[in-house]
């Protein structure tokens, strides 16, 4: 199974320019699955702690719109995470999407940040704790949305679910590119799945400077290839039966 993860710039035009490159990208290396960095489809709104509801609004409106050029990506699954309201409440959905569903809702982040940059916790609603794996045609998933990669017991949780790979999609700083390495590694190792992660690269509009870095990392810990600025698109091929396999070794074999 061939997966890709990608770093994608903030502003619209050098959005929409990655985009085209990352379909470009794609289609070159007939990836069967996609993953997004977290909310990538509008400015991060999240870096002041003034909420506007407004911004909210318009973020859930051009995700909407960019979820619906999904199908430009097929026959390959998508998998990323969207600004939403739902029952009057602000929340950021992980989903799946494929062409004969479409998108459909996969989790609810639930670990929230609150701090200069990543005001999170202020702009939008934590989801029920829920971490349930989903079926995304060839592979089982777990999502852990950036904040949620450092709680690793969903991680354990999510072997024992038989996962086969960790979405984790990211906006995270430069400055902590290699801690964030290190979280996707214990959650590989945790859960016996490969972790797969994309984030956001470049420097946006609020001064925040970005951290690429997106990964694919094997159910054992080795990191498979990472992205960089000059290659911001990676492929690598996956062996499923090796996720399964995982789940049999050590740490994911020890009773609780």
């Amino acid at each position: 199974m061939k997966v890709t993860v990608c770093a994608m710039r903030d502003g619209e035009a050098e959005f929409k320019e990655d985009w085209d490159g990352l379909l470009a990208h794609v289609k070159e290396q007939k990836s069967d699955l996609v993953l997004l960095p977290e909310v990538p489809f509008a400015p991060w709104p999240m870096w002041t702690d003034n909420v506007d509801q407004s911004v909210w609004l318009a973020s859930v409106e051009a995700h909407d719109v960019w979820i619906g050029r999904l199908e430009e990506f097929a026959p390959a699954v998508v998998l990323g995470t969207k600004a939403v309201i739902a029952n009057g409440e602000n929340h950021n959905d992980g989903f799946v999407w494929d062409v004969e569903k479409g998108s459909r809702f996969a989790h609810r982040k639930y670990y929230l940040p609150n701090e200069p940059g990543f005001w999170e916790a202020t702009w939008y609603r934590r989801g029920d704790k829920s971490f349930e794996a989903i079926d995304s045609g060839e592979a089982k998933v777990g999502f852990q949305i950036c904040t949620e990669l450092w709680f690793t017991e969903h991680s354990r949780n999510y072997a024992k679910q038989g996962v086969h790979i960790i979405a984790a999609p990211r906006a995270t700083e430069l400055s902590s590119a290699d801690k964030w390495l290190a979280g996707g590694r214990a959650a590989a190792v945790m859960s016996g799945a490969y972790c797969l992660s994309s984030n956001r690269i470049g420097t946006d509009i609020n001064g925040l400077e970005w951290g690429g870095h997106a990964w694919v990392i094997d159910p054992d810990g080795e990191v498979l290839g990472v992205t960089t600025e000059a290659e911001p698109f990676l492929t690598v091929e996956i062996d499923l039966a090796k996720a399964e396999a995982a789940k049999q070794g050590y740490p994911r074999d020890i009773l609780e």
